[in-house]
């Protein structure tokens, strides 16, 4: 019989910082996620959440606020080897709760996972609706031009 090992999603912590810069690394040196320094991570260690199983970050996520009523899912990754087991959902919940509590309605993404976040009860949206998003990172990014990302949305009740 095999021995289950549970995960747990926690807030992530300073400790967690080099840990959270390589699983980043991995996915921007793929050009499917932006790049974070360790510095930024520091900066932002209180918007992410880190996925734990046996002591060991394997996953993590970081919710953005971009205006009143919106928040935007970043820098969600999940380590090699641990895909596909449902980890990447359980952040996503995570990540909800916090949106929840910070009284925000309107959760989006933009990804290359589209099935992922519809399985997780996103909708497909038109980019162009985030106007705070554009401005506030698009601005930025050398693929601002020709963005192949699909933009995702979730409204919670």
């Amino acid at each position: 019989m095999a021995l289950s090992v549970s995960t747990v999603c926690r807030k992530a912590t300073v400790g967690d910082v080099d840990t959270l810069y390589e699983l980043i690394q991995g996915y921007a040196e793929q050009g499917i996620m932006l790049p974070r320094s360790k510095e930024a991570l520091h900066r932002m260690i209180d918007t992410f959440v880190v996925a734990e199983q046996s002591g060991v970050v394997i996953g993590c996520g970081s919710l953005c606020k971009l205006g009143q009523d919106l928040v935007e899912i970043r820098s969600l990754g999940i380590s090699d080897g641990y895909k596909g087991q449902g980890i990447g959902g359980k952040l996503v919940d995570s990540l909800m709760e916090q949106a929840k509590e910070l009284g925000t309605p309107k959760v989006m993404a933009l990804t290359y996972e589209v099935e992922f976040f519809k399985k997780n009860g996103f909708t497909v949206v038109e980019k162009e609706i985030f106007p705070e998003k554009v401005w506030t990172d698009c601005v930025h990014c050398k693929k601002q031009h020709c963005c192949d990302e699909i933009a995702v949305l979730k409204v919670l009740n």
